[in-house]
């Protein structure tokens, strides 16, 4: 007897739903790249502001100030240093207040045009900030202000791009998918550091410019092809709630992966008629948020996570470009003994200009893409997102503390210790803001998978991580006087404090089981 063919127009919703998932994790991948392509300019050209100019050779204006003749004023004074965080708090702080309010509005407004106009005013704000190279500006206010309004714009990305994923996928392979989308953090910071580093020689103005025109661009194509819900192209959602089981058999799971069941109807809709729109689903308060169990725990952990990994970010590159002035007559030992930020890179890149330090610090972000990847894919088989970060956090304290000792021991050692703190750093970061915000709303019985909660949830988790973000150059800048080594102290710190804020959910999630845990959340090993 020949088997019953599939209807038609079922293959060709199946199709179409796999074309339009595709479809949406390339754009969504695009636009976010660019978010984070467009804020690594700043950690570049801050080696260009403020170079050490006697390196450069006599002052050609015969200025008596020879040591700081070819600054950017008002970067060219011995503050420089406290200005340089002035900037990077200014867009910290701003993004961090912003977080919290942009994921309520992302509810209320079309997805689409949210994302795409605050993409086409970070590109604004972006080149902006370049274009004061060319109209010769040199007041503090004026950097500023365009810091300050690019961090609030830049609020309206990640809210958006999580909430359209989380409304496109179940929770099949969650972590896997999020976790190979959310290289787009790492595969923007390389790009903005080798797009900047081209021209960071001659000025940094079109470091700036040349991302702004990017994000812009990409964020006028979003608002053509992005589509926010599968219903508005005639597809079925996914199930975003727990799975559920046939009483009379216990082996029998409906699936939440695909718009079809394993019958071939689908498993919203079991006639062969087109899905009917859904119900449009109420949004939720910033209260009711906080409620959803794990959304504190995480968002804490989230915190500590990001000033570690935001530290690292934004010094890397700076004291990778000034550190030959560090290694003048008589200061070599007192930088060995840990003066000064990541010590370990002061034997290799002493030789190194601004592009070069720019691109060693890209093997940074090359860990963090691994350690997202692989922190997706362990999550996915063990069931355990928690667990997972845990684990990662766990192994990424001593590292950081063997970083700081053996990492200059040769170029190798030094390029390998990068790339595994970037992966245990950036790997429980890149879960948290991804697979965990999107699960969260699913697992609230109020809730049931509401698609518009993603956007608040994400809201709030990555609004109090943005705090840590903000608060690691910060507390760097503060504690460097004492030695740079406490700096790297002050990380391992936060980075036991993120663990520990797991605990709870860590326990809860070891007493569900490992298995069971993977088949509620829709992993099935085939």
């Amino acid at each position: 007897r020949p088997p019953i063919p599939v209807p038609p127009t079922l293959t060709s919703l199946l199709a179409l739903s796999h074309r339009y998932r595709g479809l949406t994790l390339v754009l969504t991948f695009l636009c976010y790249t660019s978010y984070h392509l467009s804020r690594k300019p700043i950690s570049i050209v801050k080696s260009q502001l403020h170079p050490n100019c006697s390196a450069l050779g006599p002052n050609p204006h015969n200025d008596s100030n020879s040591s700081t003749w070819c600054s950017w004023a008002p970067f060219d004074g011995d503050n420089y240093k406290e200005l340089f965080g002035a900037l990077d708090n200014a867009f910290l702080v701003a993004y961090a207040i912003g977080m919290f309010i942009s994921g309520i509005f992302g509810e209320r407004l079309p997805l689409r045009y949210y994302l795409s106009g605050g993409m086409v005013l970070s590109g604004l704000f972006t080149a902006l900030f370049g274009l004061g190279y060319f109209w010769d500006i040199h007041v503090l206010w004026y950097f500023i202000v365009v810091q300050v309004c690019n961090g609030l714009v830049q609020t309206t990305g990640w809210p958006s791009v999580v909430a359209c994923v989380g409304n496109w996928f179940g929770k099949g392979k969650r972590g896997l998918i999020m976790g190979i989308w959310n290289s787009r953090g790492g595969v923007g910071n390389i790009l903005g550091s080798l797009i900047a580093g081209v021209w960071v020689s001659s000025g940094g103005g079109l470091s700036f410019i040349v991302p702004g025109i990017i994000i812009a661009a990409v964020g006028i194509g979003g608002v053509f092809f992005l589509v926010e819900y599968p219903e508005d192209v005639g597809c079925s959602p996914p199930l975003h709630h727990v799975m559920t089981t046939n009483e009379n058999d216990p082996e029998a799971v409906t699936s939440n992966e695909g718009p079809l069941s394993i019958s071939g109807q689908s498993s919203t809709d079991h006639s062969d008629s087109p899905t009917e729109p859904a119900e449009e689903p109420e949004a939720i308060s910033f209260l009711g948020a906080l409620r959803i169990p794990g959304v504190v725990e995480f968002s804490l952990c989230l915190l500590f996570a990001k000033l570690v990994s935001y530290t690292f970010l934004y010094w890397l590159p700076l004291y990778g470009g000034d550190v030959g002035e560090f290694l003048g007559t008589g200061r070599q030992e007192r930088a060995w003994q840990g003066e000064h930020l990541l010590t370990p890179l002061l034997s290799l890149t002493a030789h190194f200009g601004a592009k070069e330090a720019g691109d060693l610090s890209t093997l940074f972000d090359v860990g963090g893409i691994l350690g997202g990847i692989f922190a997706g894919l362990i999550s996915d088989y063990t069931g355990g997102r928690a667990t997972t970060c845990c684990v990662m956090l766990v192994v990424a304290a001593p590292m950081l503390f063997l970083y700081n000792h053996v990492g200059q021991n040769g170029i190798g050692t030094s390029i390998a210790m990068l790339i595994i703190c970037g992966a245990l750093v950036n790997g429980p970061y890149a879960l948290i803001t991804t697979a965990v915000s999107a699960d969260l709303p699913g697992t609230h019985e109020s809730l049931k998978g509401n698609a518009k909660a993603l956007s608040t949830v994400t809201a709030i988790i990555d609004g109090t991580g943005s705090i840590g973000a903000a608060l690691g150059p910060l507390l760097a800048g503060l504690i460097s006087p004492t030695g740079w080594n406490n700096v790297f102290y002050m990380l391992i710190a936060a980075d036991v404090l993120a663990c520990l804020l797991l605990a709870r959910v860590v326990v809860k999630e070891v007493r569900g089981g490992g298995g069971y845990m993977a088949r509620k959340r829709g992993y099935v090993r085939t």
